[in-house]
C-alpha cells in the first residue's frame, strides 16, 4: 500500500519521477536504483521504500504519464467525439515531447539487448493503455453509443490511426506534427474516422453481427466522395 501523501512527499515523488525520465533518456534500460537516487538527492533505501522495487518505480512513472490522456475518458462523457478527442490531442502532445521521443529512440535501440526489461515495459506501457482504452470502448458499445465490436482490436486500430505515421518520422529526423495545431487537425480527422466506422446501427440499417473475440474488424463499405479536404501527411 502507498504510504499517504503529504506536500514534501509530492515533491519528492516528483523529484524521483523526473530523475527517472532524465535518466531514460540518457541511459536506457540500463538505469539503477543507484543512478536515480543520486540524481533526485535521495537514498536509495528511501527508493525501496516508498516504491518496492525498480520495476515498481518505472511503473509509477508510465502511470503519471499516461494519466493525463487516460483522465479524458471518463465513462460519465455522453459525447464519445468529446472524449476520444481530448484524449487523442493529450496522448500525441505527450508522445511529441522531446524527452519522450529520445528515450524512445533509445529504448527500441536496446530492446534487443535487454528482451525482458523491453517485455516488461511494453506491458506495463502499451498493453496498460490498450486495456484502458478499451475498457472504455466497451463501456461505450454497452450504452449504444458506438457499434458493438472488438473493444481490444478498436483500442488498437484507434491508437494506430491516432499516431499515423509520426513515430516514423521522428525516428528518421524528418518533420512531424510538432505543433498543437497540426496535431490537433489530424486528432481530428482520426477520432472522425473512427467514429464513422464505429457508429451504432440506426432503424434504417440491420445491426452488424455480434463480434467474435479476436476476430478481424470488417470491412467497411467504401465511402462516398466528399467536398471536405484530406488531411494530408504533412505537419
Amino acid at each position: 500500500m502507498q504510504p499517504a501523501t503529504t506536500p514534501a512527499l509530492d515533491q519528492r515523488r516528483s523529484r524521483v519521477h523526473d530523475a527517472v525520465r532524465e535518466l531514460m533518456a540518457e541511459q536506457g534500460f540500463r538505469i539503477s536504483m543507484d543512478a536515480v537516487a543520486a540524481r533526485a538527492g535521495c537514498s536509495k533505501q528511501t527508493l525501496y521504500a516508498h516504491f518496492g522495487s525498480k520495476q515498481e518505480l518505472l511503473r509509477s512513472v508510465i502511470a503519471e504519464h499516461q494519466e493525463p490522456a487516460t483522465a479524458r475518458l471518463s465513462p460519465a462523457v455522453e459525447d464519445p467525439r468529446q472524449a476520444l478527442l481530448a484524449f487523442a490531442e493529450e496522448h500525441l502532445r505527450r508522445l511529441c515531447d522531446p524527452s519522450v521521443v529520445a528515450t524512445r529512440r533509445l529504448l527500441m535501440a536496446e530492446a534487443h539487448q535487454f528482451p525482458q526489461e523491453a517485455q516488461a515495459l511494453y506491458s506495463d506501457a502499451c498493453d496498460t493503455l490498450v486495456q484502458r482504452l478499451a475498457a472504455w470502448l466497451q463501456h461505450a458499445m454497452d450504452q449504444g453509443r458506438l457499434r458493438h465490436d472488438d473493444p481490444h482490436y478498436a483500442a488498437e486500430l484507434l491508437l494506430s490511426m491516432m499516431t499515423g505515421l509520426d513515430f516514423d518520422r521522428q525516428h528518421f529526423g524528418v518533420p512531424h506534427r510538432a505543433s498543437a495545431k497540426a496535431r490537433g487537425r489530424w486528432a481530428g480527422f482520426a477520432v472522425d474516422a473512427f467514429l464513422r466506422a464505429f457508429a451504432p446501427a440506426t432503424p434504417d440499417h440491420e445491426s452488424p453481427a455480434p463480434a467474435v473475440p479476436g476476430r478481424r474488424l470488417r470491412s467497411l463499405p467504401t465511402p462516398s466522395p466528399t467536398s471536405r479536404k484530406r488531411n494530408g501527411a504533412s505537419p
